[in-house]
């Protein structure tokens, strides 16, 4: 079977205004406070799963302390995200606003399941594509991830001595 232009394009219009109303429709039953960033349950389990991929090497083997590890950058991350300007928090909102989705996350994200089902591998797959993919727009929100994890797990100094960065200078603290 061969798709006409015409076909394609109304398959993409149609595509751009179900999640554009997906997107209204969560906004609206899921207000934040005062516009503040929400770390909601979906978010959060997008965060937790989207941490251990991001962090692969850097966490530790055993289990808990894997699990600790994971669920304290989750909440440096929260933090981190507060600490924002409402229009940055805004637009993370909106980025797991639409990762929560179950359209927009199987669609863009390739995960068919809810985040909490979400394998590492599974997860490593969608960051990849995101890093490299063509659009200019996934590569932002693939840098704003890589960035507000990257930065919550090194603000940490139980971290540090997996790079061998000693700490800031006695002289400076």
């Amino acid at each position: 079977m061969e798709t006409k232009r015409r076909t394609f394009l109304k398959v993409g219009a149609l595509a751009a205004l179900t999640l554009a109303a997906g997107g209204g429709i969560y906004r609206y039953t899921h207000p934040s406070p005062l516009g503040r960033f929400a770390l909601d349950g979906e978010a959060k389990a997008a965060i937790d799963a989207i941490v251990p991929a991001m962090l692969a090497g850097a966490l530790p083997a055993d289990p808990g302390a894997r699990l600790a590890a994971v669920t304290a950058t989750t909440a440096r991350v929260h933090q981190a995200i507060l600490g924002l300007p409402l229009a940055a928090q805004k637009e993370v909102q909106d980025l797991f606003g639409l990762l929560s989705l179950a359209p927009a996350r199987r669609l863009l994200a390739g995960v068919s399941g809810g985040w909490a089902g979400a394998s590492v591998e599974q997860v490593g797959v969608f960051l990849h594509d995101w890093r490299f993919h063509r659009l200019g727009m996934l590569q932002s929100a693939y840098h704003a991830l890589h960035d507000l994890i990257i930065g919550s797990w090194y603000a940490d100094p139980s971290s540090w001595a997996g790079i061998g960065y000693p700490g800031p200078m006695k002289e400076l603290a």
